[in-house]
């Protein structure tokens, strides 16, 4: 059960393609988080995460705001894009903090940031699967590994093979052919976070890339893709404590200041 808001209480909702996140602030810091999968009935899901939630300040950001604004109409609810989202709340976690790559369910953002934490130049890739979480995600069922292991897996081959299609549909055939010519999976596992973090190097490439550099999003969680871009960056990526968290404290922290500042 969710505590009731009280008055000096905000809150922020993510609803993503795979999981919902929410974040409760107060004047204090963080009083909750919590996640939940998104499944086919996401507003089931948030009904769910918001219980006992009656508060006039509740911000969502993510592909599910204004489903989200519109099913709860009985409370103050705004909304902000995730670029606003994921600015705010990696400034907030990382006064520091120049760029942010998030890597997604859906898509992969990155935002270039100012000295005070403004956006200056972003790009997002939201209209193919190809370097976001579902294609790993896709590809971890094709080779039969548990997602959540996915990157320690592939962290265990013997040899570094290249992946050439980006299509999830012609990567799994790929996938297929090398296995069936005796290749480990292992192998083609990392050939497969090796092409994600190529083409998410280009897209910071882009953008702009300067340090420090937080990884936020799901796909932060999988060591293998950490551990690449800290190879082909030649740099420490700074990965938070709960980096999926991101958007939703981005959102909270928009509620609780009254207005954007981006």
């Amino acid at each position: 059960m969710v505590s009731r808001l009280e008055d000096e209480t905000v809150a922020g909702i993510d609803i993503g393609s795979r999981s919902i996140e929410l974040v409760l602030l107060n004047a204090g810091g963080v009083l909750r988080q919590v996640k939940a999968p998104t499944t086919f009935d996401p507003i089931g899901q948030c009904r769910k995460l918001m219980d006992g939630i009656n508060g006039s300040w509740i911000t969502a950001t993510g592909y599910g705001r204004k489903l989200f604004a519109e099913s709860f109409s009985h409370l103050n609810v705004s909304t902000i894009t995730e670029i606003q989202a994921y600015a705010l709340g990696a400034q907030f976690l990382y006064p520091a903090a120049k760029t942010v790559l998030d890597i997604g369910g859906q898509d992969t953002k990155v935002i270039s940031l100012s000295d005070t934490g403004k956006v200056l130049k972003f790009e997002m890739n939201d209209r193919c699967a190809a370097g976001t979480g579902k294609f790993l995600e896709f590809m971890a069922v094709a080779l039969q590994v548990p997602l959540e292991t996915f990157g320690e897996f592939a962290l265990r081959c013997d040899r570094r093979i290249q992946i050439s299609s980006m299509c999830t549909v012609f990567a799994e055939s790929e996938a297929t052919s090398l296995m069936a010519r005796g290749e480990r999976a292992e192998n083609i596992a990392m050939g497969l976070h090796s092409a994600i973090v190529s083409r998410t190097i280009a897209m910071l490439r882009r953008v702009g890339i300067s340090f420090p550099l937080v990884f936020a999003g799901g796909v932060a969680r999988n060591p293998c893709t950490v551990k690449l871009l800290e190879e082909q960056l030649g740099q420490a990526v700074t990965v938070p404590e709960n980096p999926d968290m991101v958007g939703a404290m981005g959102a909270a922290l928009y509620g609780r200041n009254g207005v954007a500042r981006i």
